[in-house]
């Protein structure tokens, strides 16, 4: 295991976060639909990805209370983008699904965002471009460690 705290491999681990963190916040502004917070496109994400899901299941995933699960779950079913059904199981829970209306806002989000991200990737060499495509799975796994 490297030695995070000291040299080369701390300066690798700081200009990594700080790398994340400023391209995090660069497609966040390549947003499709305003009136939707950054939480509230994260969890139609998470159900794109993982399925239905019971609003427990869903504040786990996302690191938020049920409490403030239970209040974005209402406002994206206010906005006609999630449904709330019956759990198959325990009548006491609800299953959260997306409806096709929130697929297509991600679909439109992803494709903007993914444009976005081809145009920076323009500006890089082939060098550099074969070797952000080789830690792609990298930082994906670090994604969901």
């Amino acid at each position: 295991m490297p030695d995070l705290t000291h040299g080369d491999d701390a300066a690798a681990v700081n200009s990594l976060r700080s790398a994340v963190m400023r391209l995090s916040r660069r497609l966040k502004h390549q947003r499709v639909d305003e009136s939707l917070s950054p939480t509230e496109m994260s969890v139609l994400g998470t159900l794109s990805r993982c399925g239905s899901a019971t609003p427990g299941e869903l504040a786990r995933k996302e690191h938020v209370q049920p409490p403030s699960m239970t209040r974005i779950v209402a406002l994206l079913e206010a906005k006609g983008l999630v449904r709330l059904e019956p759990h198959p199981e325990d009548r006491r829970q609800k299953v959260v699904t997306r409806t096709e209306q929130a697929e297509s806002m991600l679909a439109e989000a992803r494709a903007k965002r993914n444009a976005f991200l081809a145009h920076l990737v323009d500006g890089l060499d082939e060098d550099e471009w074969a070797k952000l495509r080789a830690a792609a799975p990298v930082l994906e796994k670090l994604a969901h460690l």
